[in-house]
């Protein structure tokens, strides 16, 4: 019994066009026509038939980029929301002007251009992190503060619910405390000499020790291997097994400290009244500026610009660079003396607290106060999170804000009260908890929301490895930025100074007496067999500059000769042509 075979219709796609499916043996109903028979076919040369076989494409038409043929359904690039590319913008757009030599004004051009389409892949692999940052909402009629740490730990999960803990230690506090830059290693530091340093989440301690002698703050370097302790008398850095590696007598009594990691430099403040900076990865000492202000235990430093700054007991913030031997910017900020400072992670925003009792949010592209609020005790230590929350310890309560800088802060977003006054509070990096040190011990306390949830690998990476932890370490080194580029605006150090190079111009039109960048510059003509080799290029340039320069001289001279003369018949007589004894005439 013989079969029958049915053609298969093509499938048609939503992209195809009406018609695109036909296939040469379809009509639009479905059945099947029959082929002209090769019989019919006239016998044609082989020549002849391979031509007629070759398709002759079409110069006019377009190339099609599929090889289906098809048309692309969404043509072009996908558009970014103007919203997600102000989230990954970190600097102003440079102005293009004609006052711009041409060869400027392309390169400005290349390097925005860059710019704008790093943005926009940035903003296109968004939806690529994995992770999403929430805060606590309370229900219908409920204050968030009232919400208790073991609340929260009952409700997260297990890993979670064990970020929150206690360390009892009554016999050397209270306690300084630093995170490292991936928020892996925390370090505790009493005031009686107590000196730990430990893996918090598994609580797993890596060394302890005694120093015997005051303690006044603490502070891990460029890694975890390396922090830096500052005792009663001098500077001391140890290893992370607690060897001392060096004491550095020329920084004595040193009362705070912060670190810089893209400039590798350890800035601190003494009660003498010092600022100084140590180059950690050469050992030097960079700069040391007397500040003229008393004794310094207050200071905080702008992680955006690495700009420090110290406050005063006359009420007054003061922001210091290295390369400056003045204050960039003095602010008067409270009627009483500054009790602690705290810089957000964009470096726009400056919390600051005094003995006036009030907690003051200043804008710092303005200097001007945004919102204040009183507390009952007033702050004694302030600390920014990652994602803008603000905690304040106030006698032996935290209280957390969030969006102080848009609205007063009427009631807090988290409170916590713990055994002792508080002397030391931080954010840990990429999560959600807040270290607190005081004079029972320490305390981790969870705060929904306040850590990023997206980390860049290729600059913190909590779970790095030994080898990629030195890799990063080379890498670092070799990108060092150097001192003299600690600036109040960074951006403004790729830009042309506009005005210093007209002022340039013009003092060299001045000395020179005519405009050298007037006259178009000579171009020698192009010449064959060799001659127009660099070398003779530049040696007819020199010549056609010497000649221009002769002929300058030479009507300079005869300038010259023609005031002589002037002079001369009006009975003036110039020195150099006076004699000896002219003097001695009547």
């Amino acid at each position: 019994m013989a079969t029958v075979k049915t053609a298969k219709k093509k499938v048609k796609r939503y992209y195809e066009e009406q018609g695109e499916d036909q296939t040469p043996g379809d009509n639009v109903d479905g059945t099947d026509t029959q082929t002209e028979s090769p019989k019919n076919v006239p016998h044609l040369p082989t020549e002849q038939r391979i031509g007629q076989n070759r398709e002759k494409r079409d110069p006019t038409k377009p190339k099609s980029k599929f090889i289906s043929g098809a048309k692309d359904p969404f043509p072009g690039s996908v558009s970014v929301p103007a919203n997600h590319l102000l989230k990954y913008e970190r600097a102003r757009k440079s102005k293009v002007g004609t006052k711009y030599s041409p060869y400027i004004q392309h390169r400005l051009n290349n390097q925005e251009n860059d710019v704008q389409t790093a943005l926009g892949q940035a903003a296109r692999h968004d939806v690529l992190l994995p992770e999403e940052e929430g805060f606590l909402e309370g229900d219908e009629n409920q204050d968030t503060c009232t919400i208790t740490q073991e609340d929260i730990a009952e409700v997260v999960d297990i890993t979670s619910g064990s970020k929150h803990f206690n360390l009892n230690l009554n016999q050397f506090g209270p306690y300084r405390i630093n995170y490292t830059r991936n928020g892996r290693q925390l370090l505790l530091a009493g005031q009686r000499g107590h000196v730990a340093s430990l893996e918090w989440q598994s609580k797993k301690l890596t060394c302890e020790m005694n120093v015997m002698e005051a303690i006044n703050d603490v502070n891990w370097l460029h890694t975890h291997t390396m922090y830096a302790v500052a005792q009663r008398r001098w500077l001391y850095i140890y290893d992370s097994q607690g060897v001392e590696l060096h004491c550095i007598k020329k920084f004595n009594d040193v009362l705070r400290m912060e670190f810089l990691p893209y400039h590798f430099l350890l800035a601190t403040c003494s009660s003498t009244g010092f600022l100084q900076y140590l180059d950690v990865s050469v050992g030097k000492e960079i700069a040391a500026t007397c500040v003229k202000s008393g004794r310094l235990n207050v200071m905080c430093q702008n992680p955006s610009n690495a700009i420090i700054h110290l406050g005063h007991h006359n009420g007054t913030v003061s922001l210091w660079s290295p390369s400056m031997k003045e204050p960039l910017v003095k602010m008067l900020c409270h009627r009483g003396a500054v009790r602690a400072l705290s810089v957000d992670k964009t470096g726009m925003y400056m919390a600051s607290s005094g003995l006036d009792r009030k907690l003051t949010i200043f804008d710092l592209r303005t200097y001007r106060p945004l919102t204040s609020c009183l507390l009952p005790l007033g702050a004694g230590s302030l600390c920014h999170s990652q994602k803008g929350l603000l905690a304040a310890g106030t006698g032996d309560i935290v209280q957390v804000y969030k969006d102080i800088h848009l609205i007063r802060p009427c009631s807090p977003y988290m409170c916590l009260k713990v055994k002792a006054p508080i002397h030391g509070l931080q954010f840990c990096p990429f999560e959600d908890v807040l270290g607190i040190g005081h004079g029972g011990g320490f305390t981790s306390m969870i705060v929904p929301g306040a850590g990023e949830a997206n980390f860049d690998a290729m600059e913190c990476n909590p779970y790095e490895t030994k080898k990629q932890r030195q890799e990063w370490e080379v890498k670092a080194l070799l990108e060092k930025i150097q001192p003299e580029l600690i600036t109040l605006d960074p951006t403004q150090l790729g830009e042309v100074d506009a005005i210093t190079m007209e002022q340039k111009h013009k003092e060299k039109v001045e000395r020179l007496g005519f405009d050298p960048l007037e006259k178009t510059p000579f171009v020698p003509r192009h010449k064959l067999k060799g001659r127009s080799s660099s070398g003779n290029l530049l040696k007819r340039k020199k010549k056609v500059a010497h000649e221009e320069q002769r002929e300058h001289i030479k009507k300079s001279i005869e300038v010259r000769k023609k005031q002589q003369k002037e002079k001369s018949s009006e009975g003036i007589i110039s020195r150099a042509e006076q004699s000896a004894l002219d003097r001695f005439k009547k």
